[in-house]
């Protein structure tokens, strides 16, 4: 008889969370609104009617060219509470640009009396090309989006921000 082992691959999934002192109207208009997320995204605008299944582009510009930094698509949305959309690196030369690349992006907003709790989860890495790789890349050092959370917090918190 051969012995035969079933290995369970875990989930592979960045996660980070950010109390907010404001609204949950407030920090989806900072999410959604590509003059808001210019601010915290590192120059780069969401561009999308915010339909499922269609298209969301991060794009800004590099060297004084427009450029599309991150692609994906919408996969669920209910405003002010839940996103879900994929993304991918169109300008990476190390994978095929097929959806099996693509990871899953989810931001869940809890109203809590007058804060909002946002979660951002983004993977699974083990189930596309590169995952560990792109897991190390997007983790920074352990950070994941905790600074980017930090930014959207202070746009939130801010409004001249």
């Amino acid at each position: 008889m051969v012995a035969s082992t079933l290995k369970i691959m875990e989930k592979l999934e960045i996660k980070n969370e950010v109390l907010i002192k404001a609204n949950s109207d407030r920090v989806w208009q900072i999410l959604t609104n590509p003059a808001e997320t210019k601010k915290y995204m590192f120059g780069c605008e969401t561009v999308s009617d915010w339909k499922v299944g269609s298209e969301l582009l991060w794009q800004g510009e590099f060297e004084g060219k427009p450029m599309v930094f991150v692609k994906g698509h919408i996969i669920a949305i209910e405003p002010q509470v839940y996103l879900a959309y994929t993304v991918f690196d169109p300008n990476r030369t190390d994978m095929e640009d097929l959806p099996v690349n693509y990871l899953r992006v989810e931001y869940r907003l809890t109203q809590q009396g007058e804060e909002t709790l946002l979660q951002v989860t983004q993977g699974d890495y083990s189930t596309v090309a590169l995952g560990e790789k792109r897991y190390a890349e997007a983790s920074n050092n352990g950070l994941g989006w905790q600074p980017i959370l930090d930014l959207i917090r202070a746009q939130a918190e801010n409004p001249l921000v």
